[in-house]
């Protein structure tokens, strides 16, 4: 996998391990358990649920532990007048002059719907470590490319309020 993952989304996965082995693992076992005792497990539709959901539990804990054990740290510390992770970043598109506003976060925390681009993306690797006023050339793929002017870099503090997505 070898994601890069800032300390804190790496916090957040440890944290959401815990919560789903000490709260949601006695619960969803319970509810397996209470499944069985219904009787005939050939027509039982909720000991199925309840073992599927009691193992997209355990998948889910193990995909975070791996993510954790493979991730490469990276740093979300930037210079106070560069674009760096975390940081809110306006820009203006040059070839129609549409303004837009987005954050850089890592690869488990994009959501381009909601304006959170990730940092490996094309928009957000050319981003990083430019400054107000700079023009950046962003390369989508080989044949397409367009320029952005950064108007506005806000130095935004780590959010817990952004989630890490689900897979």
């Amino acid at each position: 996998m070898y994601d890069k993952l800032t300390e804190s989304d790496i916090r957040k996965m440890e944290e959401e391990i815990e919560q789903r082995r000490l709260v949601e693992r006695p619960r969803l076992l319970e509810d397996v358990k209470e499944a069985r005792a219904h009787g005939d497990l050939s027509e039982n539709f909720e000991y199925y649920a309840a073992k599927k959901a009691k193992n997209q539990n355990e998948s889910r804990i193990r995909y975070l532990e791996r993510m954790i054990r493979t991730a490469q740290v990276i740093s979300d510390v930037s210079a106070e007048d560069e674009v760096g992770m975390n940081n809110t970043v306006t820009v203006e598109m040059l070839d129609d002059g549409s303004v837009e506003k987005y954050r850089i976060v890592t690869t488990v925390r994009g959501n381009s719907l909601e304006g959170l681009i990730s940092n490996e993306s094309p928009l957000g690797r050319a981003l990083l470590g430019h400054k107000v006023g700079e023009v950046v050339h962003v390369q989508v793929n080989d044949a397409i490319g367009y320029e952005v002017r950064i108007r506005e870099i806000e130095n935004t503090e780590d959010d817990d309020s952004v989630e890490l997505r689900s897979f």
